[in-house]
């Protein structure tokens, strides 16, 4: 389900059980994230598929990218593993409005 970021946020706030999801390279990631988030790059597929199977299917997962593009793409493979509870944050960090921090 793709959300507005004050959606998000307020999605991860009322889950207990809430992953956020970094799907970029880890170069991008480097360059500034947001709190919290764990980077599992998309274009590493075998890693990828790898690291979501051994995540709670029963999480709520909050999925971003830089655009929005490569999160929704995460969101809907999740979806296909047996994710019920996957967001994709609309517009990616590139338009998000909230504190960026950076390694």
């Amino acid at each position: 389900m793709n959300l507005k970021q004050n959606k998000w946020i307020k999605s991860i706030k009322n889950s207990k059980n809430s992953v956020v999801l970094d799907v970029r390279t880890p170069e991008e990631f480097k360059e500034g994230f947001i709190r919290n988030s764990v980077n599992l790059n998309i274009y590493d597929s075998q890693f990828f598929l790898d690291e979501i199977k051994k995540l709670k299917k029963e999480s709520c997962i909050h999925v971003y990218c830089k655009s929005g593009a490569r999160s929704f793409q995460a969101c809907e493979l999740m979806k296909q593993f047996g994710f019920e509870n996957v967001f994709n944050l609309e517009g990616g960090i590139m338009g998000w409005k909230g504190e960026i921090l950076n390694n």
